[in-house]
């Protein structure tokens, strides 16, 4: 994405919003020299790129509500950061903008075991939130593929999800607090160390809103138990179909694994390359996971089991040590990074009834002979949360665009088939542009009727999430 050089007027403001701000921030709280500010200039979808304004870290929620204060004041839009790890372009800023990132805010503020709950400013990784409690025997449910460099801060914005969604839900169903700073530098407490908080259930939108109506700075997370005992199995099949067909009878039976994960052959070949989890030789895998005691477990797995043998299973092992579901784990955690090396590929996320998963897999395979580019399959297969990997060559010119255009069939067909345009990476700028697939007119207005309350002036994390010609009319308005 090309972005034209700052004109004479955004030079000058610039230069007045920047000594505002270095009269409330120490030194180190604001980057302004351009190639500090590259780093920033892009998410994890690095095909659309552009500098910021500056970068405003924070080390506290008083100095948040002081940057947006100023900004409000000054008209400024504000693009809030967690760990960049965002595959939607939800970070992505403009030219005009300043990031605002709480990569600073990584204290824990309470630990409550018998309460259930941890209290943590929003900076803090997703798996430094397991690490502070498990020596406790708990751990934070939510585990996003990401989670060593993810913060909750992208979790919450995102509601991002994981591997073990399926039996714990996704962050909204973890999450029982935040404090918040609105554009104004009005800071809120929604919600609190218990469950359902009385009055409006403001926690529900703030979840998965993408920064588009606040900045949270600390946050209130369930935690669990640690349970029993768990144990991954992997089952290789012929097709993708076949196993689409597979998970949909072990969810259909009424048995609930804490996690069901899919993987196609380049996929499967990708990550045991870089594991060595001794995955098996096959056109796809699943990963199904089950807790509880040893006998819970036993007695769990052979129903798997006799579901998966309808199907004609290629492969069937049960891990049989600690050593050996970790590294089952550490291939599939890895298979983004792993695709990475050795191909560019977009990232899709969205969410289908899991019924429908040998229709849809069949329907991509198609498409991607249609459009001439090879797709790798890996997603949460429990609950339908797909992410396809399109292939594509960033050098080859009109690879992008075809790129593009193949994911937005496969997100129509998400829609058409009854799920919808995202399940955990948001909407960002990838999906903005979709959205009146899935809403209606109607429904569109009653969403940015909620930002219009929190954020009047349209200036938060601008140009995503509502159709572009659509929010830049609110903003104008």
């Amino acid at each position: 994405m090309h972005m034209p050089e700052p004109n004479g007027t955004i030079l000058a403001k610039r230069d007045h919003v920047l000594a505002r701000l270095q009269a409330v921030l120490p030194p180190e709280g604001l980057i302004t020299d351009e190639a500090e500010r590259r780093a920033y200039e892009c998410d994890a979808l690095t095909a659309y790129r552009c500098i910021p304004m500056a970068v405003a870290l924070p080390s506290c929620t008083q100095e948040v509500a002081q940057i947006l204060r100023i900004c409000h004041q000054e008209g400024v839009p504000v693009v809030p950061r967690g760990s960049g790890t965002s595959l939607a372009g939800g970070a992505l800023p403009t030219e005009d903008s300043i990031i605002l990132g709480v990569a600073r805010l990584r204290d824990v503020l309470e630990v409550n075991t018998p309460d259930r709950y941890i209290r943590v400013q929003t900076g803090i990784t997703n798996l430094a939130v397991t690490a502070e409690v498990e020596g406790e025997g708990f751990f934070y449910a939510p585990d996003p593929s990401s989670q060593l460099a993810c913060a909750i801060a992208g979790n919450i914005a995102m509601n991002s999800g994981g591997a073990h969604c399926l039996k714990y839900g996704v962050t909204t169903n973890n999450l029982l607090g935040v404090t918040m700073v609105l554009m104004d530098g009005t800071i809120v407490e929604i919600g609190g160390p218990y469950m359902d908080a009385g009055g409006l259930d403001l926690l529900g939108v703030i979840c998965g809103s993408e920064g588009q109506l606040g900045v949270v700075t600390e946050a209130t997370l369930r935690i669990l138990r640690q349970p029993e005992g768990a144990r991954p199995v992997l089952m290789g099949f012929d097709s993708n179909e076949v196993a689409g067909e597979c998970v949909s009878d072990i969810i259909k039976a009424g048995i609930l694994p804490v996690a069901i994960e899919f993987m196609d052959r380049p996929c499967i070949r990708a990550c045991e390359d870089f594991a060595k989890a001794g995955y098996p030789d096959c056109e796809a895998l699943l990963i199904v996971e089950v807790e509880g005691a040893a006998a819970e477990i036993d007695e769990q797995l052979a129903l798997i089991k006799q579901i998966a043998q309808r199907h004609n299973p290629v492969a069937w092992r049960e891990s049989a040590s600690a050593e050996e579901s970790a590294k089952i784990w550490l291939g599939r955690k890895s298979a983004f990074g792993a695709m990475g090396q050795i191909n560019d590929y977009m990232c899709l996320d969205g969410t289908i009834p899991v019924s429908s998963l040998p229709f849809v897999l069949r329907r991509i395979g198609e498409m991607s002979r249609d459009y001439g580019l090879d797709v790798a399959n890996v997603f949460h297969a429990g609950d339908g949360n797909m992410h396809p990997l399109i292939l594509f060559d960033a050098n080859k010119p009109g690879d992008l665009e075809r790129c593009e255009a193949f994911g937005a069939d496969i997100l129509k067909l998400c829609v058409e088939v009854g799920g919808c345009l995202t399940g955990e990476h948001g909407v960002g700028i990838e999906k903005r542009d979709l959205m009146n697939v899935q809403y209606t007119p109607a429904d569109l207005e009653a969403q940015m009727r909620i930002k219009d309350v929190f954020d009047p002036k349209w200036l938060l994390n601008p140009a995503k999430v509502f159709p572009l010609a659509t929010s830049a009319a609110r903003r104008a308005a």
